[in-house]
């Protein structure tokens, strides 16, 4: 039977703290910031040019990599909401980081992309995930708990012309 509480809030924990950044800061105060980064990572001769053509021409992206047998034996819902916790928790763990920050910025919001592949199994994603790591590609490799099975990586934001050589060889997911 399924129980009607809520679930539990994870800040409640002792070990936790609830993200103070977010709670503390308004739109204008993140825009202004995104504005000063993105332009001071901007190489001089290209800042005459607006913030929205650069990003077409090198855009921020997020991949996504989820492994094949897992999507042809879980049910689909099971794995996308892998995608989503390996997405979210890349997000999380490198949210200080300027690219980061322009990929979040409110006025970018509603423009994020990301690139879902896959690969076909265990190995494949754990030895991804060491190339990424050797690459210096941040990255969070998700661990499903408590059965400890690595079902897919997440990226943090990078220009798509950084990171895009290390996943050329990788299926795009259907």
């Amino acid at each position: 039977m399924l129980s009607l509480l809520p679930p539990r809030c994870i800040y409640s924990l002792s070990i936790c703290r609830p993200p103070k950044v977010i709670s503390h800061c308004s739109p204008l105060k993140i825009s202004r910031t995104f504005t000063v980064k993105a332009m001071n990572s901007i190489k001089p001769e290209e800042k005459e040019k607006s913030p929205s053509k650069i990003e077409e021409k090198d855009p921020l992206v997020q991949y996504v990599v989820l492994r094949r047998d897992l999507i042809d034996s879980w049910p689909l819902g099971s794995v996308v909401t892998q995608g989503c916790h390996a997405s979210v928790s890349a997000i999380w763990c490198f949210r200080d980081d300027p690219l980061t920050s322009r990929y979040c910025a409110p006025d970018d919001i509603d423009h994020m992309r990301k690139v879902t592949l896959e690969v076909k199994g265990e190995s494949q994603i754990l030895n991804l995930s060491e190339k990424l790591k050797a690459g210096g590609i941040d990255h969070k490799l998700w661990i499903e708990q408590p059965e400890n099975i690595p079902t897919c990586l997440a990226t943090k934001p990078y220009p798509k012309s950084v990171a895009s050589s290390f996943f050329k060889k990788l299926k795009l997911c259907k």
